[in-house]
């Protein structure tokens, strides 16, 4: 069963102007360390960063709330298993909410898709609740 739905756009240059701008501000108000590493030691830096702020917009329209209601940026955390495949990792308020939000006797898988075509980077993720045993 579907959860919640959630997609974003974000602008790539736009987050480039504000990493140059806000620097390590930005970063660290809204990354965690983890996506911060990623990022800096890919090509496209700023289209890196674009990809995990589409994601955590997404997830918190997934959630139901937006980035509102108490979810913090660093609540939501896009990392990435072996074979590249982005995932999704809540904590705080944002798992509070995923864990308010999931059926007894299921439990919630977030799904998450990540792409770019400069200048735009896009997001979609799904919450799917899934029956346990």
């Amino acid at each position: 069963m579907i959860l919640g739905i959630g997609s974003d756009l974000a602008n790539i240059e736009r987050i480039a102007g504000t990493l140059d701008r806000f620097g390590d501000r930005f970063r660290d108000r809204v990354f965690t360390a983890t996506e911060q590493r990623k990022a800096e030691r890919r090509k496209d830096v700023a289209g890196t960063y674009a990809k995990r702020w589409a994601a955590k917009e997404a997830c918190s329209k997934a959630l139901g709330t937006g980035l509102r209601m108490g979810i913090a940026w660093k609540d939501m955390a896009v990392s990435n298993i072996d074979t590249g495949q982005p995932v999704m990792e809540v904590t705080g308020w944002a798992r509070e909410r995923l864990d308010a939000m999931t059926p007894p006797g299921h439990e919630a898988i977030i799904h998450v898709t990540l792409t770019d075509d400069h200048p735009w980077a896009q997001a979609f993720v799904v919450i799917e609740a899934r029956p346990l045993g």
